[in-house]
């Protein structure tokens, strides 16, 4: 498990683990009872944490490195409980770790939760941000060197779309002959109608 498969999820509290995406919704894995579950898309929307900012009186700056404040000062720095400390105490605490933090944009129920994500990451030993970054560059780079992927893929396109021609082309067939089976029998009907009047 890593930081990037890590989400939030509207509606339910704690974190999850992103087991894998359906078109109607996510299979996640709870990060403090380990239980699985189904999330419906048109109930809950899903947000990876590494790509939740944080507002600052300058530029954004991603969660993690928030967090990564908190993991370097929580030798030094006193952390505040989320669930007992008062709301100043809890200011505070976050002036005291990150002091670009916008007061103004940034709830102290953002903070809450901040502090309660923190914990969890910090449990489940995720708190490592360096390395999924440099494993993301790494595995980058191979990738935009190999040309031959997307050759592959219209490979395989054209052999998809091979099939579907001939299908079209049997339907087209099958309908031409009941058009025609339809045809004649209206033909004899004309015929018998010429032979009555006779």
């Amino acid at each position: 498990m890593e930081y990037r498969e890590i989400v939030a999820v509207t509606g339910l509290g704690g974190l999850f683990q992103l087991l894998t995406t359906k078109s109607d919704g996510a299979i996640v894995r709870n990060l403090a009872d380990k239980t699985t579950k189904f999330i419906s898309a048109r109930l809950h929307n899903v947000t990876p944490l590494e790509s939740i900012e944080v507002y600052t009186t300058g530029d954004n700056v991603r969660l993690h490195e928030v967090f990564q404040k908190m993991k370097d000062t929580e030798a030094s720095v006193a952390k505040a409980d989320p669930k007992s400390a008062d709301n100043n105490v809890i200011k505070n605490y976050f002036k005291s770790i990150f002091a670009e933090i916008d007061e103004d944009r940034v709830y102290v129920s953002d903070m809450k939760k901040m502090l309660k994500w923190y914990e969890l990451l910090k449990a489940n030993d995720l708190l490592n941000f360096e390395a999924p970054a440099e494993e993301a560059t790494a595995e980058s780079a191979p990738v935009a060197e190999e040309t031959p992927a997307p050759q592959a893929e219209e490979v395989k396109e054209e052999a998809e779309a091979k099939p579907k021609k001939a299908a079209r082309k049997k339907k087209a067939d099958t309908e031409d002959a009941a058009a025609e089976g339809a045809e004649k029998p209206a033909k004899k009907t004309a015929t018998k109608k010429k032979k009555t009047e006779e």
